[in-house]
């Protein structure tokens, strides 16, 4: 069952350069940055209220996010849902029709387990499902 939106990711070509303008523009700093090799990604985190922004900046020009941006610039990457049990999230969109882009969840960032709906089967929106990883050392791996 989807909970809340977990976050929202925007794609950005410089992280550095995105990070000083969104900490203007929101008043806060990032609480977390991190590298996701898994996606040739580098993300940083802000936090308002309970709202997480997560930019990310592609480290491969061969990445999602580069592929993106080259597509079609800056902006908007997804839409993060959290839920309760990835799994039975997954098999309950498959179910429905949903295109997932993985079969099985990974790990992403933040502590999460990831898996990702095609925008072709959600108006062109890529959403993302969030898990809180329970045992990080063991879960996603």
């Amino acid at each position: 069952m989807l909970t809340n939106v977990e976050h929202i990711g925007i794609a950005v070509k410089d992280l550095t350069i995105s990070d000083e303008l969104f900490a203007k523009l929101l008043n806060a700093k990032p609480y977390k940055k991190e590298e996701v090799a898994s996606e040739a990604v580098l993300t940083s985190f802000f936090k308002v209220n309970q709202t997480k922004i997560e930019l990310l900046q592609a480290t491969s020009a061969e990445s999602a996010i580069a592929k993106f941006i080259d597509k079609k610039g800056e902006g908007i990457h997804h839409l993060a849902f959290e839920v309760d049990d990835i799994f039975a999230e997954m098999k309950r969109l498959e179910g429905d029709g949903f295109i997932l882009l993985n079969k099985e969840p990974k790990k992403g960032a933040d502590n999460k387990l990831v898996c990702f709906v095609h925008p072709k089967s959600s108006n062109g929106v890529l959403i993302e499902l969030c898990q809180e990883m329970k045992n990080p050392s063991t879960e996603g791996g």
